[in-house]
């Protein structure tokens, strides 16, 4: 689902920086400035936003996929670690330690 709306906005954001590209006088532009304002105009601010939408956005995704793949790793080790004490203190035996630390590790 993020791909996709990367990948929307980045088509966007191409399609709205190459629509101005053309500084022809003919087509409403004097002086390489639209008539109602400097540069893009709203469509570069609204270009502008959704870029540094879309960056924060990903930084986000990234940050949250890093702290979730190590609470998970440390989650199964801790498990893991509390089966075999309960199996040290005799709790378990052979098979149940056995089939719990299979489910575990898949």
């Amino acid at each position: 689902m993020a791909l996709k709306i990367a990948g929307a906005l980045t088509a966007f954001m191409a399609a709205a920086s190459t629509a101005f590209a053309d500084t022809a006088p003919e087509r409403g532009w004097d002086h390489g400035h639209m008539y109602w304002g400097d540069g893009h105009g709203i469509f570069g601010g609204l270009t502008m936003l959704a870029f540094w939408g879309l960056v924060i956005a990903l930084i986000v995704l990234v940050v949250r996929w890093v702290l979730q793949s190590g609470k998970n790793s440390s989650a199964s080790s801790d498990a893991l670690e509390i089966l075999r004490a309960r199996y040290a203190r005799g709790e378990l035996d052979e098979d149940e330690f056995q089939k719990r630390k299979a489910v575990l590790d898949s």
